[in-house]
């Protein structure tokens, strides 16, 4: 079978198996972890601080906030800005890299919707609210 060129453009996505230097496996790893997509679409909007995230996102624990910041700076994807006084105030920033992100998100939501609009919701789950209605 031909490789797709629109799915694999470059050779480095026509591999046999999952390698790190994938486009897709780099993409899927820059967004991986729980919370992370939620993370990164509130930095989308500007830099923030830890309090910011926190009552924007009030239901991620201060520890899991921590470590995706972390992750993401490990990443890459923001940089952190101390500044000096009591208390430390702490900026995070999307990189060029972490705002490269955004059409990622973009298509990942909408691939989101078009799966959840053709298939029934799992039991106990509300059924899938059509787009464009406020959640």
């Amino acid at each position: 079978m031909a490789a797709d060129r629109e799915l694999t453009p470059t050779v480095r996505g026509r591999t046999a198996r999952p390698e790190p230097d994938c486009p897709v496996e780099v993409a899927l790893a820059a967004v991986s972890g729980r919370w992370t997509t939620l993370v990164l679409r509130e930095l989308m909007g500007g830099p923030l601080g830890f309090s910011g995230l926190r009552e924007r996102l009030p239901e991620l624990s201060a520890k899991v906030l921590s470590q995706r910041l972390t992750e993401l700076g490990e990443r890459g994807l923001l940089s952190v800005e101390r500044r000096r006084g009591f208390p430390v105030r702490t900026t995070y920033t999307l990189t060029e890299r972490g705002r490269a992100l955004r059409p990622l998100l973009i298509e990942l939501y909408a691939t989101g919707e078009a799966l959840l609009a053709t298939v029934p919701a799992p039991a106990g789950r509300p059924p899938a609210r059509s787009r464009g209605t406020e959640a």
